[in-house]
């Protein structure tokens, strides 16, 4: 019998139990334990990040981005329309305005084209969405960004240990946010990371995240007590997040080589036949780094996918489709200002996510390899 091949597998190589029996033994589970502390000096070590702080998920960590930047009732924030919906409902949870972005025709990134044209007297920040891990193009942005007073926020839930020129993805704009989801390069179940670039930030986004208290200040013995001193909320994890996260951040070099190495694997067997068929592969462009979160193709039209994940999906092999457009979202559609967004509509009905993790073999790299090819020469 066909062995089926999910389209996810959490990885655990073995020190996440232990660094959790730990983190148990210290006595302390609750927020900003020893391993949550290890967490952020290495991104901060790794990455150069002025400050970190581990949050309960990326989404967590985007609406502080939301309460750090004071968005309030009126104020417009332009986000790409091929997102999670995070990116945009921290934002609207201030009740701000959203004002949707296209993609780039050639990938589903937020167009720099696009941006300036929405940017009004009430534009207060631009999100960006490094999709697949792979930059998007930021010195256009930043420039944009720069030139009308507006911040950058990028979600970078996808591209951890991905680079711009050589800059590493959520170290360019003044805020970001990472997501350690189960489908993530590196995970915790769920959880997120705060990275702060302007260090302007710092102070408030530590009471935000302690329920708008002092609290980290008084353990620091910066005050003598603390008390409710702004908004926020509790956006800390446990420390039992952060002790299974630790030892993935451990084997973080050899978890990104192999799945690059799956991900080469894709592209030398897809890359040569798939064109004749209509069906486009990632684009990686020469500013960006590749780190391999997904390999996903991007099929002729919605009939084209469907036939395709469908008959996959009889062949025990889990692919699957991604967002769908936000501007078109039930919740969103009547205040979208009718705008056509093309390439997010394409990318919402005809981009289909391949299989990728850790212990995906190559075997089962070949054997999807090979249904993918056979079901679109069946569709010719």
């Amino acid at each position: 019998m066909t062995t089926a091949i999910p389209f996810n597998k959490p990885y655990l190589h073995g020190r996440e139990l232990v660094y959790i029996a730990q983190a148990v033994a210290s006595g302390k589970i609750s927020g900003d334990g020893v391993f949550t502390k290890k967490c952020h000096n290495f991104f901060e070590q790794r990455y150069g990040f002025a400050k970190t702080l581990m949050t309960t998920s990326c989404t967590d960590a985007l609406e502080m981005c939301a309460l750090l930047l004071d968005i309030r009732e009126g104020d417009e924030v332009i986000v790409p329309s091929f997102t999670f919906v995070s990116s945009a409902n921290a934002f609207a949870l201030r009740g701000a305005k959203l004002i949707f972005a296209d993609s780039e025709a050639g990938n589903p990134n937020i167009d720099p084209e696009l941006i300036e044209p929405l940017i009004t007297s009430r534009t207060r920040a631009i999100v960006v969405v490094h999709y697949a891990g792979v930059a998007c193009d930021m010195d256009r942005i930043l420039s944009i960004a720069q030139r009308h007073g507006v911040t950058v926020v990028e979600d970078a839930a996808q591209a951890v240990d991905s680079f711009y020129k050589g800059r590493p993805l959520g170290g360019l704009g003044a805020l970001s946010a990472f997501s350690f989801h189960e489908t993530k390069n590196v995970i915790s179940g769920e959880g997120g990371l705060l990275a702060i670039n302007e260090l302007q930030f710092a102070g408030r986004a530590e009471i935000i995240r302690e329920k708008g208290t002092n609290r980290s200040s008084f353990f620091r013995g910066e005050v003598d007590k603390y008390g409710w001193v702004d908004v926020g909320s509790s956006f800390l994890p446990s420390d039992i997040i952060s002790a299974y996260l630790f030892a993935q951040l451990e084997s973080l070099d050899a978890i990104q080589a192999r799945r690059k190495q799956i991900w080469q694997r894709y592209w030398e067997q897809l890359a040569p036949v798939l064109p004749e068929f209509g069906v486009t592969l990632p684009v990686i462009p020469e500013y960006a780094t590749n780190n391999a979160h997904m390999f996903y193709l991007v099929c002729r039209d919605i009939e084209q996918r469907t036939h395709l994940i469908s008959s996959l999906k009889e062949q025990g092999i889990h692919a699957v489709f991604h967002y769908l457009s936000l501007h078109d979202s039930p919740y969103f559609q009547q205040k979208h200002d009718g705008r056509p967004l093309p390439h997010s509509d394409r990318f919402s009905n005809c981009l289909v996510r391949l299989p990728l993790f850790f212990e995906l073999s190559d075997n089962d790299v070949d054997r999807i390899a090979e249904a993918i090819i056979a079901n679109l020469r069946q569709q010719r």
